[in-house]
């Protein structure tokens, strides 16, 4: 992910700068290597130190990952078949470290898709083309008004350019009591809402 070789070189993560890293079975990579990960998802660059020199890559993509819910993958599953224990399933999510997983925006529950939803032809709401030029009137609308996209907001620009209004406001800070979230999960929220904001075209974060 990082490099290879004595010198350094541009691992996968540099090469996919600027576009996306799509790693699966996420718990299966080495902890060692997952922890990598948080300093290009930080800071959009990685060093790499080797005997012979030091060189910094740049490294902002976009990371996508997909794991299982427990080492077998029925955890959740109507048919019942899981049989993991909580400890084996707390082992397995344990390869995550929390610091990763701060720094990971969305985090989304899939569950299995019956046989009947797979074989039914129902009409898309949305077409591809639809949505990608949805996309680009987002991201349009972000470069008018702040000069960058919203993942690049500074703390300090997250709180000039995505503040939430009185409603959204009790609701966050009753989120960070509940589920604990720290500062730089606070303002990752921020950030997620405004772009929710600006696909819909609105000009307030709620």
């Amino acid at each position: 992910l990082v490099d290879g070789g004595s010198l350094p070189r541009p691992g996968e993560i540099t090469l996919a700068h600027r576009g996306v890293l799509f790693l699966d079975e996420l718990p299966e990579f080495e902890r060692a290597v997952l922890e990598v990960l948080r300093e290009p998802l930080e800071n959009g660059q990685i060093t790499v130190s080797r005997a012979a020199r030091q060189a910094d890559f740049p490294a902002r993509f976009q990371l996508v990952a997909a794991m299982n819910p427990c080492p077998c993958g029925y955890l959740g599953d109507r048919s019942e078949r899981c049989r993991c224990t909580p400890d084996q399933v707390a082992r397995y999510r344990s390869r995550l470290s929390g610091p990763l997983l701060d720094r990971i925006d969305l985090q989304v529950l899939v569950p299995r898709v019956e046989a009947q939803a797979l074989s039914a032809r129902e009409e898309r709401t949305e077409t591809s083309p639809q949505v990608r030029q949805r996309v680009i009137l987002c991201r349009q609308r972000q470069l008018d008004r702040q000069g960058k996209a919203n993942a690049q907001l500074s703390a300090p620009e997250v709180e000039r350019h995505c503040a939430p209004d009185t409603e959204a406001t009790g609701l966050l800070e009753l989120a960070m009591s509940r589920l604990s979230l720290s500062a730089r999960g606070y303002h990752r929220t921020l950030k997620v809402a405004r772009t929710l904001a600006d696909l819909g075209g609105q000009a307030g974060v709620g």
